[in-house]
């Protein structure tokens, strides 16, 4: 009995034990549930409202709000902007800035040029004012532009232009929101240059980019360069093949048609110089060469006909060629290029030089024509021996007894040769011969040396080139 009482009242005992542990086990749980589940409450209420948070921060710019829609804020609807701002007022003001991209061609055929640029326009229209407490911008893109109104400019004296459509249309409409608006497209024009080549290839060229509003007169749009010659900026890796950019800048006139009145005009004015050493190498060099080269025919003697006329009949063709060639790059003006002056007056020299060889052929078989009615004037020299060993009568010729070789060639012709000297000598040994030769003005008379005009030739012929060529660069320089 005493034991079971004892057993009993150690169960009691450890009972008891673990309920104190489970009860205190429970308090030491019950804060951590409640700091949690005032934690997660602390959160929740973050989550309600974000503003305490710079992560999670939402600003009340209306511009910046997902439920706004931009065409709402700005009140196209509630507008007619078929009309331009202002309609019935002073006329608006739209400046205008350009940023030339590229240069891309020039065309002296068909007198035009090509520029890709980017233009961008300034100006004012309080109907798109809208509300916003940190006055920033809103950004659209071509979508927009057709609901509202903008300028109409176009380009005057224009072939081809287009705005750039890719990856989207080129095209960006930025508005604030006190009503300014800046519109800027990228555009390529191809437009006329009327083109001055009476110095080409020495020339300097100046051509214009205009801008104008098609419909609005000036007194219903004003336009202007927005910060005066600053508005006009390029690109600095801007280069042309053929020529050195100058200087850009702009100006403002007045057009009037006579039929709508007068628009503001806006130019971009460029002066271009072209590059002088392309056609050195391809045109003025190659036709120098040609011109030294048709002189080579004066140290060549006058009986190789073979090697002559060949000679300056493949100078002419090449100066043909030459000829031909710059003109089919050329357009067909009426009046002379520089580089015409020159190509011709080479091809002149050149040609010149071929009407000397058939010059001095020519009087050679004149020349020869004579001395054959000489020889059958004179008596048969059949008889005469070895010319070295004919004597001169020195009664007659005054010389005294000498031999022709001796003598030389003084006053004789270099190109007649002994059988001349001869011939000559028999005439004046024989009075009734030389009165008849006195009658008919002397042997000496009717010779002409056909060798003096290829050595007068060879120092006249780049004596007068070189002057031509002093003359035309220093006028053209």
């Amino acid at each position: 009995m005493q034991v079971d009482a004892v057993l009993v009242l150690f169960c009691i005992c450890l009972a008891g034990a673990a309920g104190k542990m489970v009860q205190s086990r429970g308090h030491k749980l019950e804060p951590y549930k409640q700091s949690r589940s005032r934690r997660d409450t602390t959160m929740d209420g973050e989550g309600g409202d974000k503003s305490g948070s710079p992560i999670f921060k939402r600003s009340p710019d209306l511009t910046k709000s997902p439920m706004t829609k931009s065409e709402q804020l700005l009140r196209i609807e509630d507008h007619d902007f078929t009309m331009r701002p202002a309609f019935g007022g002073p006329p608006i003001p739209v400046g205008v800035d350009v940023q030339v991209e590229s240069l891309d061609t020039i065309s002296e055929v068909d007198m035009d040029f090509t520029m890709t640029l980017y233009l961008r326009h300034y100006w004012k229209d309080e109907r798109l004012a809208f509300p916003s407490t940190n006055n920033q911008s809103m950004t659209f893109d071509s979508r927009l532009v057709k609901k509202i109104w903008v300028p109409d400019m176009f380009f005057v004296h224009s072939k081809r232009s287009f705005i750039h459509d890719t990856t989207t249309d080129n095209v960006m409409l930025r508005v604030y929101p006190d009503g300014n608006v800046l519109y800027s497209l990228r555009v390529t024009v191809t437009a006329m240059c009327n083109m001055d080549l009476s110095r080409f290839p020495l020339d300097t060229q100046t051509c214009s980019l205009e801008i104008e509003s098609y419909a609005y007169t000036d007194d219903d749009l004003m336009l202007y360069w927005k910060k005066g010659n600053e508005s006009l900026n390029t690109d600095d890796r801007i280069s042309l093949s053929q020529f050195l950019i100058q200087k850009f800048h702009t100006t403002t006139k007045l057009a009037f048609y006579s039929s709508t009145g007068w628009y503001n005009r806006l130019y971009i004015h460029f002066t271009l110089r072209r590059h002088i050493f392309f056609f050195l190498l391809q045109t003025y060099f190659p036709a120098t060469l040609m011109v030294m080269l048709s002189w080579v025919s004066f140290w060549i003697d006058r009986r190789a006909v073979p090697a002559r006329v060949p000679l300056g009949i493949t100078t002419v063709l090449t100066m043909s060629t030459i000829i031909t060639g710059v003109n089919a790059s050329m357009p067909r003006v009426s009046y002379i290029k520089a580089v015409d002056i020159y190509l011709w007056v080479s091809f002149v020299f050149v040609f010149l030089s071929v009407i000397e060889y058939a010059a001095v052929n020519y009087l050679s078989t004149v020349q020869e024509r004579k001395e054959r009615k000489l020889r059958e004037r004179l008596p048969c020299t059949c008889g005469i021996g070895n010319p070295d060993d004919m004597m001169v009568d020195p009664q007659i010729t005054g010389y005294g007894a000498m031999d022709v070789n001796t003598t030389g060639n003084y006053g004789m012709p270099e190109n007649g040769g002994r059988q001349d000297q001869i011939l000559a000598q028999v005439a004046l040994n024989d009075p009734q011969i030389a009165r008849q030769m006195k009658s008919t003005r002397g042997y000496v008379n009717i010779w002409i040396d056909t060798h003096a005009i290829d050595k007068y030739s060879r120092v006249a012929f780049p004596g007068a080139y070189l002057l031509f060529n002093i003359i035309y660069w220093s006028i053209y320089s």
